[in-house]
């Protein structure tokens, strides 16, 4: 066998091979990133011939696995919380009309959160959508539960979601392992249009059959031990239990484990959905409260039906919002266990003994920023230059940061930097008012969900200019490869496709391509496009400001570098830290002045253009 050192990331990737997955199709966001990376290195290294795709966007990633199901194959998909949402229309009606080969949905929640919009909890997601759930409490509990996702999804042809959160991602386990084997399962599609292509009298009865399919699953859940069980025994009775499942049941084991109480018995739901009510019932019977510690929010809570035998979020005895961290899962339990009456595991609260401690350190606040030499700080600067009155909406990405340059107004959700700018100009119209709008979205994110929005923008005669930040890679999720480069995953030729046709596509006929790293020329070229939007013959206008990534295209980002320095002419100002904030860019209080910090510095020499007192000098570096 074979040990590796994994994150629960490439644990699952792991799994998915082991468990002969044929088709794995994702779309980055964190924290689900890794898995489908993880997954081509592990396929290459057995010389596996899997099917491993980014897809444009979530549906798209999901229809490409439900084909591959239907067809006989495993296939699955991946995704962080949110991408559910884009994918819920095929996520739902999957459900009604099931699969053949098995289909797993796996979706990586974010408590906290970390990097998302949301704290959205996947299993509410897969309760509507009537979607088996399996929520891992370890990166090998993850590992093993996808293997058995497929089993219960060809077992009762019906998709299963997996709903590992962040800690579970990015967590790392040892892992031993076999050599892995293709699954050669050949691909067959039996026609059956009342199946396949089902009108809303046939979509009815796949209703009832899902319903039913749900009763035999609830009892399998009820037996799935080690994933559903609890340590009660028949004629017990308890003052306090706990009902846990997902990370918090490991944190919840470890606790009573380190304090050595034995007399606090646990109903773990590994496998929360369909609710396994024959095996949580008794657990409820033998005790006279019980205590629910689930992430992110009310699922078993709501499926145990008894409010009032039970402390959780309803009860106020759980945090409504954030991470069940280890310390907040302890004060939880202290504290139920004090309303129960009964010895608490610890007394005091060393985590305001911590918080104390590292206030008092007096530690400078870094929030975070844009890459030393990212081409989309220049882009940002343009734009507040060109036009500085303007509203700015964005989008989801990492020039989401551009709100600490002034240069991002909203951030709503994929695609809506697009929408709301035509929004914006609507209600601002309706009241006669001519307000300038500036928009800017990733190309990644414009490949995703931006189109749509422009084509109806364009149609309804919206006027406003969209900047596309066209570094050429998806760099917040990963530095995964973006399709205007063809380059796939695995390193194969991809079709590109330019941005430049997609956007004349969607009807607009003011296009132009720049590059930030001239902010003169972005500068203008932005004004220009802003004028001619708001003439009688104009209409959106697109300016792509493409230039690539310093961190994931270095080489083509930094052709060539300059030693930047800080001359005497600098009057401290700020300017440059309050509207350009390069990280490598740093004011000397003794000094009374800014320094360059050479470690930090790319050399991209951007900031020649910034200073108003010409005190910033650039020398180029000699290629070596």
């Amino acid at each position: 066998m074979k040990q590796a050192f994994l994150l629960g990331n490439g644990a699952m990737a792991l799994g998915l091979l082991e468990a002969g997955c044929q088709m794995l199709t994702s779309y980055p966001g964190t924290p689900s990133s890794e898995i489908l990376p993880e997954t081509v290195r592990f396929a290459k290294q057995a010389n596996l011939n899997t099917v491993i795709e980014w897809s444009v966007n979530e549906k798209v990633a999901l229809d490409n696995a439900f084909a591959a199901a239907i067809s006989g194959k495993r296939a699955a998909c991946c995704m962080k919380m949110v991408g559910l949402n884009v994918a819920a229309d095929s996520f739902f009606s999957a459900a009604y009309i099931g699969n053949i080969g098995g289909l797993v949905v796996i979706s990586c929640d974010d408590p906290g959160p970390h990097s998302s919009q949301t704290e959205q909890d996947s299993r509410f997601m897969a309760r509507m959508a009537k979607v088996p759930v399996l929520d891992p409490s370890s990166p090998q509990e993850a590992r093993a539960m996808i293997k058995t996702a497929f089993e219960i999804s060809e077992q009762f042809q019906v998709p299963v979601l997996v709903r590992p959160a962040i800690r579970i991602c990015h967590a790392r386990q040892n892992i031993a392992y076999d050599e892995l084997k293709n699954n050669d399962t050949k691909a067959v599609f039996k026609r059956e249009p009342t199946r396949w292509a089902s009108t809303p009298k046939f979509r009815f009865l796949q209703h009832k059959a899902l319903n039913e399919k749900h009763v035999l699953i609830a009892e399998k859940f009820a037996a799935l031990a080690p994933y559903n069980q609890h340590n009660i025994q028949p004629g017990q009775a308890h003052t306090l239990g706990i009902v846990t499942g997902g990370v918090p049941s490991a944190v919840v084991a470890e606790l009573l484990a380190e304090f050595d109480r034995t007399d606090i018995p646990v109903l773990k739901l590994g496998a929360p959905y369909p609710f396994p009510a024959s095996l949580a019932d008794p657990f409820m019977d033998a005790c006279d409260r019980v205590l629910v510690i689930e992430e992110t929010d009310t699922v078993i809570e709501y499926l145990l039906g008894d409010r009032r035998k039970t402390f959780g979020r309803l009860s106020g005895h759980v945090p409504m919002e954030g991470e069940l961290v280890p310390e907040k899962i302890l004060a939880v339990m202290n504290q139920a266990l004090s309303d129960s009456d009964l010895e608490p595991l610890t007394h005091g609260d060393n985590t305001q003994e911590a918080f104390v401690l590292t206030t008092s350190l007096d530690l400078p606040v870094r929030r975070p920023t844009l890459c030393p030499g990212c081409p989309h700080r220049a882009s940002f600067y343009a734009i507040r230059k060109a036009v500085p009155k303007a509203i700015y909406p964005s989008d989801i990405g990492c020039y989401t940061l551009g709100s600490n340059l002034g240069g991002v107004d909203t951030v709503l959700d994929m695609g809506a930097g697009i929408t709301l700018a035509s929004g914006f100009w609507h209600a601002f119209r309706q009241d006669g008012v001519d307000k300038p709008i500036i928009a800017t979205m990733g190309d990644s994110t414009f490949f995703h969900s931006g189109t749509t929005g422009l084509i109806n923008a364009v149609y309804n005669d919206a006027r406003f200019v969209l900047v596309i930040l066209d570094n050429g890679i998806t760099a917040m999720t990963g530095m995964q490869p973006a399709i205007t480069q063809g380059v796939r995953v695995e390193g194969r030729k991809g079709n590109a496709i330019a941005l430049e046709t997609i956007v004349k596509g969607c009807g607009v006929t003011y296009l132009k391509v720049v590059d930030p790293y001239d902010v003169k020329h972005t500068i203008d070229e932005i004004r220009t496009a802003h004028e001619w939007s708001r003439s009688p013959d104009g209409g959106i206008a697109v300016i792509i400001a493409r230039h690539p990534c310093v961190i994931g295209l270095r080489d083509q980002g930094l052709p060539e570098t300059f030693e930047v320095m800080v001359t005497d002419e600098c009057d401290d100002c700020g300017l440059c830290h309050l509207q350009f904030e390069c990280p490598a860019m740093k004011r000397n209080p003794e000094k009374g002045k800014t320094e360059i910090d050479p470690v930090l510095c790319s050399g991209c020499g951007v900031c020649l253009h910034i200073c108003p007192k010409d005190a910033v000098q650039c020398v180029l570096k000699e290629m070596t």
